[in-house]
This record gives structure tokens, sequence and C-alpha cells, in this order.
């Protein structure tokens, strides 16, 4: 049964919800604007590519999150909807980011193994971590939405859903990312490491290669997707201050907005890009190596044709 009330009281409530909503359409523009951007890099690099874990992996981060999007403005839409609809968008809008940043985890986990040259040590206790980060995340997810129910409210005419939580683990929806950030830090650690390691070889050895270049590329991708990362665990993390959750000024609304853009751009945006930046590479390499072995065959066919005109002894 619906609530309606056209009660001043909850003017503040609409006016947070048009600011938050403005910047959810920004974020999910965002990402639809970045998949139309990188879509033929996309289809060069992954649809046409031999399938991989890695392949299935981004399909679903970059497609999970069009759909996360999408799903995201239909949530926040002032149209009518049941309370079923309105809790099942609410546990999709719960869950995507666990399940992503999982998966974003396993194609860290596999450009870190590369970085080590699969040694089975550093394999093992990579996927341990990262089990049990997201087990953890799984849990603190499942608890603090264990009780959660869905009530559309009809305010001066005007159409909401609003999440009902009875349960007093509510805090924990926004301490899930505490696990994750564990698992960052530590993967960030190790890419760093090597990479100086990897950094001291090549001075001591004076020989360009380039593994130097390659491993650029990879500390770049993964120090930007890391910020953006940092970023998101600020904002939520300060998010369950006392004064964020009993406030619905436009201030907070602002700021629980910007969380959303950082969310989105992590998830969305830089975790895909993690797979296509390594893949171009490679890809600018291939063509590289063909372009000079093409250069050297033709030079060796002149250089040939040269001595076979001078000395004509056939």
């Amino acid at each position: 049964m619906p609530l309606v009330s056209n009660n001043p009281a909850w003017l503040s409530y609409l006016d947070w919800c048009r600011v938050l909503n403005y910047f959810i359409v920004a974020a999910s523009t965002a990402v639809v604007y970045d998949w139309v951007l990188t879509f033929a890099q996309e289809f060069e690099l992954v649809w046409r590519r031999r399938w991989s874990l890695v392949t299935v992996l981004y399909i679903c981060v970059r497609y999970l999150g069009i759909l996360y999007s999408i799903v995201y403005i239909l949530g926040n839409l002032p149209v009518s909807m049941t309370d079923l609809v309105g809790a099942i968008f609410y546990f999709i809008m719960a869950w995507t980011p666990v399940v992503v940043n999982a998966m974003l985890g396993i194609i860290m986990m596999t450009r870190i193994q590369a970085m080590y040259r699969r040694s089975k040590t550093i394999s093992i206790f990579l996927v341990v971590v990262l089990l049990a980060s997201t087990i953890a995340s799984a849990v603190m997810t499942g608890m603090g939405n264990i009780h959660v129910s869905g009530e559309e409210l009809i305010l001066f005419g005007i159409h909401t859903c609003s999440v009902l939580n009875d349960t007093n683990d509510i805090h924990l929806n926004g301490e899930v990312v505490i696990p994750t950030v564990v698992w960052e830090i530590l993967a960030l650690c190790l890419a760093v490491w090597i990479v100086v390691l990897r950094f001291c070889e090549l001075r001591r050895s004076q020989t360009g290669s380039p593994i130097g270049d390659s491993f650029t590329m990879l500390i770049k991708s993964h120090v930007l997707y890391f910020v953006a990362f940092a970023a998101v665990s600020c904002f939520q993390l300060g998010s369950l201050s006392v004064t964020m959750t009993n406030s619905i000024s436009t201030g907070t609304a602002v700021y629980h907005g910007i969380l959303q853009i950082a969310q989105f751009m992590q998830m969305f945006v830089l975790g895909p890009r993690l797979i296509l930046s390594v893949r171009e590479y490679h890809a600018k390499l291939v063509m590289t190596s063909s372009y000079e072995e093409t250069g050297m065959t033709t030079l060796s066919f002149r250089e040939r044709g040269h001595v076979s005109t001078d000395g004509s002894s056939v």
C-alpha cells in the first residue's frame, strides 16, 4: 500500500532526491559514453580475439555496468512501481558492486601473476586473499540487507520508492568496501614492488628492453585505477558518519552524488580499461614487430637483387 502525503516536511527529501538524480544521470551517461568511445577498440581487441577468462570478465564488467546504469536510473524515476519491484531494484544496486569488484579483483590478480612470471607462491597467496575479501564483502552485504523491503511513496503527486531496513546491521552496507580496500592495497604494493625490482635489473643489465615499457604501462593503469578506488572508499566511509546519515540537505545529496560518479568511473570505466590498455599495448608491439620484420625482409631482397645484377653468374 503506497504512502500518500502532502506534508511540507517531505519537500527537503524530494529536493535531496532530485539533486542526487542529476548525479546519477551524469554517472550513467559517462558509462555509456565511454562504451561508445571505446567500442571500436573493444571490437578489435575483445570480440575478434580468441575467448579467454579475461575476455568473459571484460564483457561481464562492461555490460553489467550499462545494465546497472539503466536500473539505477529506472529505480529513481518518478514513476509508479510496486514495493516488490522497488526491492528488486535495490538488491541489484546493492549486490552489483560486490560482484563487479570481485571480477575486477580477478583481472588484477591475472595482471600481477603475469608480472611475477606465474609464480605459484604468489598465485596461491593472491587467490586466498581475494577469496577471503570477496566472501567477507558478500557476508557483510547479506547481513546489511537481510530485512530490506521497499515502499512506494506518493509525495505531492510524485512517485518515489523508499527502502526500509529494520536491522541494526545497515551500517555494513557502507563498511562492505573495507575488505576490498585491503585487497587493493595489497595488489598495489605487490605491483609496485615487482616493478621496482625489474627496473633495478634493467638498469644493472644496461640493455634496452620492451619489458620496461610494458611494466610502466601496467603500473600506470594500476595506479590510476587504485586512485579512483581510493576516492570511492574515502567517500563511502565518510558517508557512514552520523551527520551524513541523518541529513537530507543539498550538501549531502551532492556528496552522495560525487560518490556515485566516482564509483561508476572506478568500476565501469577504469575497470574495463585495465584490459583494453594491456591488449592495445600488445597489439601495437605486434604491429611494430611486423613492420620491422617487413622492412628488414625488403632490405634483404634489395641487397640480394643488387648482388645478383652485378655478378651475373646465372
